[in-house]
């Protein structure tokens, strides 16, 4: 179906480096397991992008340690372009402040290659809890005689963090439950085996829709275009609680130019594609365009952004 939605020129070779490049089968590390953000737009874009290179892309899931196994793996790759990784904020942004020793550096381990989007996250409950907004919510947690557990797709996840910040800014008391990916989360969300979690936006919103799920609030300044009718926390009085994950595409630092190149030109085109574009939209993901050395600027930014905040939360692998 998509092949026909690429009716678009692919990428032009750069240089005679680039016009081997690739040669073989591509890895695709996501540091997460299948379900999660991260794993949803790989496998919305890897088909696609492996139609514009004209290699296979084959995705690994590498969860485990706040997604430093799977950025480490990337890290300490040969530098030939043939071992990408689906960059996300656990892996360059919180899991350094958590663990400085983790083997690699944000920055100075990778070449950042093609930023791909941000992806809100949200505050969702099982229909069974008995509030409808943000502030019942909290009020609920408050009246509770023990902690109320909360999950999130894993140590050293966005929803780990945010659920710790919203604890301290509001006094609600909670327990973290790190589950291994958000597919597993979400499975227990929707049978009421955990009520309430702190996860991304995309693999929620279908839930919303089939009114499964209650989302109270996402973590942005303003409501997003997906779900309008979702009051952003910005617009709640708590700008503490803004926090934007993201994903992109990372490789390990040294690549050629030529390779950062053309993977960078192939999946823009990628992402002008209406159905490729029109499918992570509607799944929730923000998508924008940025160079190498914005998007290398924006993961410095981040780290600097994010390391007090997750070192103020106390929260620990």
């Amino acid at each position: 179906m998509l092949a026909g939605a690429l009716a678009l020129p692919l990428a032009r070779p750069r240089s005679a480096h680039a016009s081997t490049w690739p040669e073989r089968p591509i890895r695709l590390i996501v540091t997460f397991p299948p379900g999660g953000a991260s794993d949803i737009a790989a496998r919305v874009i890897a088909p696609v992008l492996a139609e514009q290179l004209g290699q296979p892309i084959v995705i690994e899931n590498k969860p485990g340690a706040g997604s430093t196994i799977g950025a480490s793996l990337v890290a300490q790759a040969p530098n030939d372009g043939y071992t990408l990784l689906m960059s996300n904020s656990a892996p360059l942004s919180i899991s350094p402040a958590l663990m400085p020793q983790g083997g690699y550096d944000a920055l100075a381990s990778f070449d950042h290659i093609a930023y791909v989007g941000a992806v809100p996250t949200v505050f969702v409950v099982h229909p069974s809890v008995p509030v409808s907004s943000f502030a019942e919510l909290t009020a609920w947690i408050r009246a509770q005689a023990q902690p109320v557990q909360y999950g999130s797709g894993g140590l050293a996840s966005v929803g780990q963090i945010v659920g710790e910040l919203y604890s301290r800014q509001t006094g609600a008391r909670l327990q973290h439950i790190p589950y291994k990916g958000s597919g597993a989360m979400r499975n227990d969300l929707l049978g009421g085996q955990i009520r309430f979690a702190v996860d991304a936006l995309p693999q929620n919103l279908p839930f919303l829709r089939s009114g499964q799920l209650r989302l109270l609030a996402v973590t942005t300044r303003l409501p997003v275009p997906q779900a309008p009718d979702i009051p952003a926390v910005g617009q709640l009085g708590y700008p503490g609680l803004i926090a934007e994950n993201f994903i992109g595409i990372s490789g390990p630092a040294g690549l050629p130019e030529a390779v950062s190149q053309r993977l960078n030109d192939a999946i823009a085109l990628v992402l002008d594609v209406p159905a490729i574009r029109a499918k992570l939209e509607g799944q929730g993901f923000v998508l924008a365009r940025k160079s190498p050395a914005e998007f290398t600027d924006f993961v410095r930014r981040q780290a600097e952004d994010w390391g007090p905040v997750v070192r103020a939360t106390g929260a620990s692998l």
